[in-house]
């Protein structure tokens, strides 16, 4: 038999906070988007053109992966998967700083671009954003029980 869990405050006893309600449920969709657009980004380059600029592949390839886990985190809920989407929100965010910084200073490093190049500029600037909203919700999640 299935458990019901309240979505409005917090959940049952032995049971796991919904971290996927109000802006919750926008950011686990931009996520899946980010998820689907890293990865088969990375895997169309990886497999064809690997030779041409493999640092800028595996970055993407591991921003995908990043983004897939965070997908996974808000999807699960409960305290540990919030404290575990926050610790690589926080670790997407300085790879995407890192790596934009990166591809500005030393833009021959990247011959061709990452998710994250020029701060995810070619993303529409949602992979410098995304992390800085997914961290605010997140804390306000955990503030609120949500």
């Amino acid at each position: 038999m299935a458990e019901v869990t309240d979505t409005k405050k917090s959940a049952p006893a032995g049971g796991r906070q919904k971290l996927i309600t109000g802006p919750g449920i926008l950011l686990l969709w931009l996520y899946g988007v980010m998820v689907v657009g890293a990865v088969s980004r990375s895997a169309v380059q990886i497999s064809t053109d690997f030779d041409k600029a493999p640092l800028a592949y595996s970055l993407s390839a591991l921003a995908g992966l990043v983004y897939g886990f965070i997908t996974y985190s808000l999807v699960r809920g409960g305290d540990t998967a919030r404290k575990a989407a926050l610790v690589c929100c926080a670790a997407e965010l300085v790879g995407v700083l890192a790596v934009g910084t990166w591809t500005l200073a030393e833009p021959s490093a990247f011959p061709d671009a990452t998710v994250w190049s020029d701060f995810g500029m070619g993303y529409l600037f949602i992979p410098v954003i995304l992390p800085v909203t997914a961290i605010f919700w997140l804390l306000r999640a955990r503030r609120t029980g949500r």
